[in-house]
């Protein structure tokens, strides 16, 4: 599976984003989808996470509420859309294919990850 991220971009606080991971591969429907962030001189860090069927979620403690992440499995895109940005959301964002099968929440469990994409959210 290759992942492609995209919809990154420079938006004031309290916008909205769309990110987008296109998946190539016929097993992207099988696996939990998950979505992680680094900023610069910062660990990457969890942010959501998303299984096969779209049924259950899972989100860091600082983007629930804000967050919400999706799949469309047809289109083999999973999203995940960024309302009430604020400045510490500010990182580039990375879609991964889970693949071991630890805890959703570490970045260890997953591979294939994308090129990430850009998101700046100013004060």
């Amino acid at each position: 599976v290759q992942l492609q991220a995209s919809g990154g971009g420079l938006v004031q606080a309290g916008g909205s984003l769309r990110l987008s991971c296109a998946a190539s591969g016929r097993t992207f429907s099988s696996y939990i989808m998950g979505w992680f962030r680094q900023a610069p001189g910062k660990a990457r860090e969890f942010v959501s996470a998303i299984n096969w069927s779209g049924s259950s979620t899972y989100y860091a403690d600082s983007v629930k509420g804000r967050f919400t992440c999706s799949r469309d499995n047809i289109q083999n895109t999973v999203y995940l859309q960024m309302n009430s940005l604020k400045p510490e959301d500010t990182a580039v964002y990375y879609c991964a294919v889970r693949r071991y099968s630890g805890s959703v929440y570490l970045d260890t469990q997953y591979t294939n990850w994308g090129q990430g994409t850009q998101v700046t959210v100013s004060s």
